[in-house]
């Protein structure tokens, strides 16, 4: 690998290695600078970059057909002077040259140089035994797969059965409710979403779902997958037309396998979001932002790699800033955001500010479960940790300030209490 040294990085050609939100972002700021050269982005879907969110719910729907998820434009991508290598997936990574130019190898065969490299793969869907031996089993992850997924689910009538009750999962079970299907959910956990909210509010998040006569299973074993639907390690088969597995994602990092960088359930970066190499040296001239990028976040003073909408637009864009200030001698800006994400399931919008985790302290401060509008607050070490909205958007977004300015946990329970008075 180069020489990590104190070498600025060169921007006469910065190569973006994936083509979603986060590498969108990244080239539409790379090219705000002078400074920088030609920008390729590298893409392994045909499509050019789309919104995610929609995926799981307006398009898989029908509600929205596959041209109003277009993150820009025809005539703005055209304008923004980025040649597009779509269609052609990463593979492999070379940093080890004299120059300090590197190149990304494609499944084709082909080289791509580049003196600066911005890695935003992104993650792909966690897949079980089986999987690829039935056309009814599908995942969730592109709009191939939506589309698809749309088309088994959109006659209404079917059984469909969801495994995983992420956020993912629960927003494809809501849809699939919404068209007329009935639906099991199975989650192997004592409760939906128990790593980020914990069972109490897991629990109220099945709750929603039960109330539309969804079937909400936990603490279930899956065994296989079969024709005909999901055969639990009881025995017991849970008849399917129509699987759907969300059992999470695992970042994208297999291409950058011999590459020298910290890979880590992720790849690992220091606080300005510039990749570490195995022996612990930040690479010049090599950045890494979205789900794949794992970072310690100076505002909650942890680790974290975060897969949410709002994550990857920021982290993109601060990714590529940061390349642009040290090449260009300036100093970096440490990334410290605060993590906000939302899920729309059936007439719930439910929101999350922070960075929660199960054993947290867990108090409802305004409204109530039972009624279905309520404020929840995480709190950890004595600190506010996270905030938990549904349909409460007047109170969820008051509480970005107590965080902003690490509000002690008594303090946050006392401006929670009073925004629900």
């Amino acid at each position: 690998m180069t020489d990590s040294g104190a070498r600025r990085p060169s921007l006469d050609r910065v190569v973006v290695v994936g083509a979603s939100l986060a590498g969108l972002r990244a080239a539409e700021t790379l090219r705000q600078h002078d400074a920088v050269g030609s920008v390729v982005v590298v893409g392994d879907e045909q499509h050019r970059p789309y919104d995610r969110p929609p995926l799981s719910k307006k398009l898989l729907s029908g509600e929205w057909e596959s041209d109003r998820i277009h993150l820009r434009q025809p005539d703005v991508f055209d304008d923004l002077d980025v040649e597009w290598m779509l269609g052609a997936a990463a593979t492999g990574v070379d940093l080890d040259t004299v120059a300090g130019a590197g190149g990304v190898t494609l499944a084709d065969g082909a080289s791509v140089a580049f003196d600066s490299l911005i890695i935003a793969t992104g993650a792909r869907p966690r897949r079980l035994p089986g999987h690829d031996e039935f056309d009814h089993v599908h995942e969730l992850r592109s709009l191939d797969d939506a589309l698809a997924l749309r088309a088994a689910i959109t006659p209404g009538g079917g059984r469909v059965v969801v495994i995983g009750a992420g956020f993912i999962g629960l927003e494809a079970a809501a849809t699939a409710k919404a068209l007329g299907n009935d639906v099991v959910v199975l989650e192997g956990a004592s409760a939906p979403l128990i790593r980020g909210l914990g069972a109490e509010m897991g629990d109220a998040i099945a709750g929603l779902h039960r109330a539309h006569g969804v079937d909400v299973r936990c603490d279930v074993r899956i065994d296989a997958l079969t024709h005909d639907g999901v055969r639990l390690a009881d025995g017991e088969l849970v008849p399917a037309d129509v699987v759907v597995v969300g059992i999470g994602v695992a970042p994208a990092t297999d291409w950058l396998d011999g590459s020298g960088l910290e890979i880590r359930d992720g790849v690992v970066c220091d606080a300005n979001l510039n990749a570490l190499a195995v022996e612990g040296a930040a690479v010049p001239g090599v950045f890494a932002a979205g789900d794949v990028a794992r970072w310690p976040n100076g505002l909650f003073g942890e680790e974290m790699r975060v897969e949410h909408w709002t994550n990857a637009a920021e982290q993109g864009a601060h990714a590529a800033t940061n390349l642009v200030h040290f090449a260009v001698g300036e100093e970096p800006e440490p990334y410290a955001p605060l993590p906000f994400f939302w899920s729309d399931q059936f007439e719930h919008r439910i929101q999350f500010l922070g960075r929660a985790s199960a054993d947290d302290e867990v108090q409802v401060v305004a409204g109530s479960v039972a009624d279905g509008k309520f404020l929840t607050l995480f709190g950890r070490d004595g600190r506010l940790r996270g905030a938990l909205g549904v349909n409460a958007p007047r109170w969820v977004m008051p509480t970005r300030k107590l965080f902003l300015e690490h509000a002690t946990w008594d303090d946050a329970l006392a401006a929670g209490r009073a925004l629900g008075a």
